[in-house]
């Protein structure tokens, strides 16, 4: 704990949302996120030299970014960075102790609750819990909750984290346990009058709010100077939520979550292959090359749809995911990118996919556990097959069909996929295999660093047709996705070598000497009939005896 702690921080909002323009840009709004900025001592630098290349073998290094190996670059970025979001003239007033319960907030810069902490204490305990039912199995199919890949980028983050915070005079304190047994025992000891955390939606992540909170109500604190009187009634320490994971704050929205739109593009009009290292300062690197090194923000529309090659989109969504990026600084950044470059289609598309992520962030308060159903929010009554050769055939990447099986093989490879990719895989499983749709949700689960709950069931209750769109059945046809996204076959043959071999107008359908296909393709045809799924008027719902079968067979 310290009393000295500087922290950096942003601390404007974006822009409200106008009610009577909705035209994008925003209207600006005077009312800041925090009362004002405070300190990042610019006497030490932010980081060490940690952070390094990791090796990769020659046959994959055209498809990942690599933060920069000279560690003097990367220290000069983020000192950078955090200086210019930070104000010397920031006053601190607080008494007692204050615990910052870090959760998937695992930044330095624009971390209210560490603010908040800051400013009400002299003395800040940052606390990292390390929740075993993080890595146990999901839900319904007994996938691991978190793969080695999002594992690794987690202890990266989290490696970072400290390192910031030591530089900044503090530390961080990483416990194994569950934060409702952690969390009560560490206010206890330390006489902690608040514990500051970031809000989640979804409820696995609310049932341990809510335990915290339980919890804390039977700790008794003494306020610090104070004497012990009879009649004084025992102190609490107090949980303090703080929305802090979207764009938008949720305040700023000209609705209640529960009156949200239902369709995406209501909400944005009213709103207007990687390889990854975990940790805010690598995702300032990023936002550094991206933006402004290399300059690909202005042509990020024309790339977006690309799946191989470091560029081709931001590739800020793990990052995002764990916290170690704000979207309100990317929100600045490209906000400076438009004033100092160009504001183009591509500059408002970066930020159209971030009301994206916004949008569902506040479904998932709207519908809540319905985004985890089979029926989803709409309650759609479908029978699905939840046949495992098949399943296990889409997820090892060996359908037959290379477009599908590249995109799989880079998914387990790299914990990344592009979301054209993501579309399409979602697609051809739910659409052309029948598969139940919460099995690939829950192996998303299980494989993408950039998981998180809402984003992640959000799109495939979409792809699955029992979310919110009125094109409830969607299909992604393979040879014209193939034909437009990889015309030569360069991506699948990068991730399946074996088709190196074959012409390049060959490559997506090169017959008997790939895998035989699982199953037949639709090709765009959603009304036909389909061994594997069928929609009915009664309510069926997933079979209970498929599922013990399936989760007995598939114990490991």
């Amino acid at each position: 704990m310290t009393s000295t702690l500087t922290i950096p921080l942003f601390t404007s909002r974006v822009p409200k949302i106008c009610l009577k323009n909705q035209s994008f840009p925003l209207k600006p709004t005077s009312n800041p996120l925090f009362s004002s900025r405070f300190s990042l001592s610019t006497h030490s630098k932010i980081m060490d030299s940690s952070i390094k290349s990791v090796p990769i073998s020659s046959s994959n290094k055209t498809n990942f970014w690599i933060p920069s190996s000279d560690s003097n670059e990367i220290d000069r970025i983020v000192e950078e960075t955090f200086s210019g979001y930070s104000d010397l003239r920031m006053q601190r007033r607080g008494v007692g102790v204050a615990i910052v319960w870090f959760r998937n907030d695992l930044r330095v810069l624009d971390n209210e609750a560490l603010y908040r902490a800051w400013v009400s204490s002299k003395m800040v305990l940052p606390v990292y819990c390390v929740d075993p039912r993080l890595f146990g199995g999901t839900h319904y199919f007994g996938f691991p909750k978190t793969g080695v890949l999002r594992a690794q980028f987690l202890l990266q983050c989290l490696e970072d984290l400290r390192k910031n915070l030591i530089k900044l005079g503090s530390n961080l304190l990483i416990r194994h346990g569950k934060p409702e047994d952690i969390i009560p025992s560490l206010a206890q000891t330390f006489g902690a009058h608040t514990v500051y955390a970031h809000k989640e939606t979804c409820s696995e992540e609310l049932l341990v709010e809510k335990l915290v909170s339980k919890g804390l109500q039977q700790v008794t604190i003494r306020p610090e100077g104070q004497a012990v009187k009879s009649d004084q009634k025992p102190l609490n320490p107090k949980l303090q939520l703080i929305w802090g994971s979207t764009m938008y704050h949720i305040d700023d929205l000209p609705f209640t979550p529960a009156n949200l739109p239902d369709v995406y593009t209501q909400f944005r009009k009213v709103t207007k292959g990687m390889c990854f290292v975990g940790g805010e300062s690598a995702a300032l690197g990023r936002v550094n090359e991206y933006f402004w090194s290399k300059d690909m923000l202005k042509v990020y529309k024309e790339t977006r749809n690309g799946m191989l090659g470091p560029n081709y989109s931001t590739k800020l969504s793990p990052w995002l995911a764990f916290g170690c990026l704000s979207p309100r600084f990317v929100y600045e950044e490209v906000k400076r990118y438009e004033k100092e470059r160009i504001a183009n289609d591509s500059t408002y598309w970066v930020l159209f996919e971030l009301i994206w992520r916004d949008y569902f962030r506040f479904l998932s308060i709207k519908y809540r556990n319905s985004i985890f159903h089979l029926g989803g929010p709409r309650k759609v009554v479908t029978r699905w097959s939840q046949d495992r050769s098949l399943f296990e055939s889409w997820r090892d990447g060996r359908t037959g069909y290379p477009l599908i099986d590249a995109n799989m093989k880079e998914l387990s490879a790299t914990g990344f996929m592009s979301n054209r990719g993501r579309q399409i895989v979602c697609s051809f499983l739910v659409r052309d295999m029948g598969i139940d749709w919460l099995m690939g949700a829950e192996w998303f689960e299980t494989c993408l660093l950039d998981y998180d709950p809402c984003s992640n069931y959000g799109n495939w209750t979409y792809g699955a047709g029992v979310g919110n769109d009125p094109r409830e059945d969607r299909y992604f046809s393979i040879p014209k996705q193939a034909q437009n996204y990889d015309p030569e076959g360069e991506y699948v043959a990068y991730w399946l070598p074996e088709l190196q071999q074959f012409p390049k107008e060959k490559r997506h359908f090169p017959g008997i000497s790939y895998i035989k296909q699982v199953v037949p393709l639709k090709f765009g045809n959603t009304n036909s009939s389909s061994s594997h799924a069928r929609t009915t008027n009664q309510r069926s719902g997933r079979s209970n005896t498929d599922i013990r079968k399936w989760m007995k067979d598939s114990k490991r």
